[in-house]
């Protein structure tokens, strides 16, 4: 169920768009107008948010938590596609080419979620150009981000892409401890990692271990650390060469 929608609410809802990049550059009247459409709400962990094939009536914002974005074989299997985190955005492209679903949503901690209706966002995108130029460069780096997963998953070996997707998803959130040292609170199980990267669970519990045992990194309860970075690009480098 939806938060229930006052003033206040919708006061912190237009302070967090600002802080979105895609809404950064509207003016506070605008923002406050766009933020009258959104419907907050909080989904516990491990609840689907829309699963894939269905209908796309509404994009969403991440305010706090993770979202694990994921397709299924026609076998009932789960395939990792993407994790989203605070600020990010997902389900807009069903409301652009108005096709269903192509993946399925599943948080993977509790999240406050902003949502708002396809009618409602293509309305404000046509009477906002600077909302329409923003759009497209998300979009933009949608593709180069799926381009750089696509190009891991396709040019390397299962270790190589692991520790390449890994150091991609520490650049786009993950948290900077020490010098050399950071966290990637990741939520994933080794089962989810596995699927990111087609490969078996086995294989990526041996070579986390491996690589716990070379501290490089360690695994732990879903969350990534990085003991040194400087040693993990240097070990990524060096896959590269043996390939």
């Amino acid at each position: 169920m939806p938060l229930t929608a006052n003033p206040a609410a919708q006061t912190q809802i237009a302070d967090f768009l600002k802080r979105v990049p895609l809404f950064a550059n509207l003016s506070e009247e605008k923002r406050n107008a766009l933020a009258r459409d959104f419907r907050r709400f909080v989904y516990p962990r491990g609840n689907i948010i829309f699963h894939q094939g269905e209908t796309g009536r509404a994009l969403y914002i991440i305010m706090t938590g993770k979202v694990r974005i994921y397709k299924t074989t026609l076998e009932g299997g789960e395939t990792t596609t993407n994790i989203f985190t605070t600020g990010d955005i997902f389900g807009e492209f069903s409301i652009f080419d108005q096709q269903p679903r192509s993946a399925s949503a599943k948080t993977l901690t509790k999240c406050d979620l902003l949502q708002i209706a396809d009618v409602d966002f293509m309305r404000h995108l046509r009477a906002l150009p600077e909302l329409a130029e923003a759009t497209v460069r998300m979009l933009a780096l949608k593709v180069r981000w799926t381009a750089a997963i696509t190009e891991a998953l396709a040019q390397y070996d299962a270790t190589s892409r692991l520790l390449r997707i890994l150091l991609l998803y520490v650049e786009q959130f993950g948290e900077k401890q020490a010098e050399g040292r950071y966290v990637l609170d990741w939520g994933l199980t080794q089962s989810d990692i596995a699927s990111l990267l087609g490969v078996r669970r086995e294989w990526v519990n041996q070579i986390l271990k491996q690589w716990s045992r070379s501290k490089l990194l360690v695994f732990e309860e879903g969350k990534i650390t990085i003991l040194d970075l400087s040693r993990v690009l240097a070990e990524r480098d060096a896959l590269t060469q043996r390939q």
